[in-house]
């Protein structure tokens, strides 16, 4: 643990460090026997092809009489089993605002979703993976309350800022107030709050709110996390006079954090959570091995929009031709979708403006919202798109057929579970979800269009009855997936070769770490049908090949291979 120490003392001096790292090591003695015991069940880190997560609210299906959190588990039990592997069950802790992501305690789970047997039971099949909301939580928590009583143990629990001091250089997530002031037994006092009013910012200067977001994190290690989400981490390190983003104090603490797990909880993995410019989101990486095992990929869903709105790949093909990751321990966590919108600011610079002007113009023409954020010269601009994705891709009031809906959304899917890394999965965009407005509206929170929570009952029969849109875009989705599972030459730690081909074409070859297993996977961006001549192909891949992917078939004549509006062709070797 010498290397702990050393991380402490740099963020708080040296007597300081040294008795934080006494109290780290006694934490770990304290949770050695039951965290020993979860790790003897797991054989190690190790991720694979076959390794796809959920993301899902803990109520995202409902059922009378059952707490959600038993009817989630019970419904991916039957319909996802064999297509996915791991949950990341949405905050499910107790909360006060911004739909969970206000904790008001990290040691209970909300009465209103299940309890702890709960969880377990979803654990017993599916790995999990947890959020640490460690940047913020709850101004109706306990632990801020008794700031507010002005117990010693927690006057310092808070981020607070006396005076007057110029704050212009802090970056803003949101276009909301960054100071809140609150009473307090001692007076008004004024509050850093990053992300809301109710959301109060933790004071990691104070060695004591490390130690206890320690202890939290190894309460969850306990309770079956084999993945743990670092909420918001950028923002974690405040200090004026600068942006209070990246800071290194906090890659410091992502690193502390890091090697905690790794001496108690090797087969946990970190994900940091940071919708920020590409090259800022992957620093979180760290040299690639002592920060995050797993960084949220948050260019690639404004990116495949945009391939998909203006029928043309070429971006998207030279932005994933620079994607690395600096070692074969780590490895992009890759989404489409998610409980938030889709993030701007990770493709400025790597898109043009008026490229991000058009999609933002489409988002709002099919019904979405463009949540702003305020910049430091006073202006405002968009940051987020709120929409589904299917309503991103799909105007609502178009005429077209439903197959070729359908066929867009599916396109878009494929690309992102061909690239390499490890997939996530909004469970709204397992289905046909449209944009809620209704919900957004009447909360005021934007975000709300795509957070639709569904009734079991109701959900089952659209599922079952294949007519139904929801019911064909769940197939089609299930043979993508049960595609990726079944080939090795999706291993996120794989080779990964991007082509360039016609700029309709997204098109990626394949390999197993070991060579043995290749996969060829051809999209077609747009509406119209598209040749890839067979001088774009590299010659290992001019085989014959049979199609993964039990609807397609590999179509081929003269000097090319021919793809269909929006089709998707993975080839790989015959059994």
């Amino acid at each position: 643990m010498e290397s702990l120490s050393r991380q402490l003392c740099s963020l708080y001096g040296p007597a300081p460090g040294r008795r934080a790292a006494r109290k780290i090591r006694n934490l770990i003695d304290r949770w050695a026997a039951p965290l020993a015991e979860v790790a003897a069940r797991r054989s190690g880190a190790s991720l694979t092809e076959r390794d796809v997560l959920l993301i899902a609210y803990a109520d995202q299906v409902r059922e009378p009489g059952q707490a959600p959190l038993r009817t989630l588990a019970n419904f991916c039990e039957k319909r996802l089993r064999d297509i996915v592997s791991g949950i990341h069950v949405l905050p499910f802790y107790p909360w006060s605002s911004d739909d969970g992501f206000a904790v008001k305690d990290y040691y209970k789970v909300d009465p209103a979703v299940g309890d702890w047997e709960d969880v377990a039971s979803l654990a017993r099949s599916f790995d999990l993976m947890f959020d640490a909301v460690f940047n913020h939580m709850s101004a109706r928590g306990d632990w801020f309350q008794r700031f507010q009583r002005d117990e010693p143990e927690f006057r310092d629990f808070f981020v607070t800022v006396d005076g007057h001091p110029d704050l212009s250089q802090v970056v803003r997530p949101r276009a909301l107030p960054l100071l809140t002031e609150f009473p307090t037994a001692s007076g008004r006092r004024r509050v850093w709050t990053t992300f809301s009013a109710d959301q109060v910012d933790l004071n990691f200067k104070n060695p004591a709110v490390l130690l206890a977001v320690v202890d939290a994190l190894l309460f969850y290690v306990a309770k079956g996390a084999r993945f743990i989400r670092l909420d918001a981490v950028a923002f974690l390190w405040k200090e004026i006079g600068t942006p209070c983003l990246h800071l290194p104090q906090t890659h410091r603490i992502v690193r502390l954090l890091r090697a905690v797990l790794d001496r108690v909880a090797p087969h946990v993995l970190l994900v940091t959570e940071t919708n920020v410019a590409h090259a800022d989101n992957i620093s979180y990486f760290g040299d690639g091995t002592n920060e995050a095992q797993l960084v949220y990929n948050f260019a690639l869903p404004p990116l495949v929009l945009h391939a998909i709105a203006s029928s043309n790949a070429s971006a998207l093909t030279r932005w994933a031709e620079t994607l690395r990751t600096p070692s074969s321990n780590t490895a992009f966590l890759n989404f489409l979708a998610s409980h938030d919108g889709i993030g701007l600011n990770p493709v400025r610079g790597i898109l043009p403006d008026k490229a991000i002007e058009a999609i933002v113009e489409r988002v709002r023409r099919h019904g979405g919202l463009i949540s702003m954020k305020e910049n430091q010269d006073g202006t405002r601009s968009p940051y987020e798109l709120n929409t589904t994705w299917f309503d991103a891709l799909n105007d609502p009031n178009a005429t077209e057929s439903r197959e070729m809906q359908i066929d867009r959304f599916n396109v878009s899917q494929a690309i992102m579970l061909a690239l390499g890394g490890v997939p996530a999965v909004y469970f709204n965009s397992l289905l046909d979800s449209r944009n809620d407005r209704t919900a957004a509206e009447a909360t005021g929170i934007a975000r709300r269009i795509n957070r639709q929570k569904h009734d079991r009952a109701q959900l089952d029969r659209r599922l079952d009855d294949h007519q139904t849109r929801s019911a064909r875009l769940f197939s089609r989705y299930r043979c993508l997936l049960r595609a990726r599972r079944g080939c090795s030459a999706f291993h996120p730690q794989g080779y990964q070769r991007v082509l360039n081909s016609d700029e309709r074409v997204f098109a990626l070859l394949r390999a197993s770490p070991d060579g043995r297993r290749q996969a060829l996977c051809l999209h077609n961006v747009s509406d119209a049908p598209v040749s890839v001549p067979f001088a774009a192909v590299p010659r290992e891949a001019r085989r014959d090949w049979a199609s993964l992917l039990d609807e397609s078939s590999s179509c081929s004549s003269g000097r090319g291979i021919r793809l269909g509006p929006y089709q998707v062709l993975w080839l790989g070797h015959r059994a």
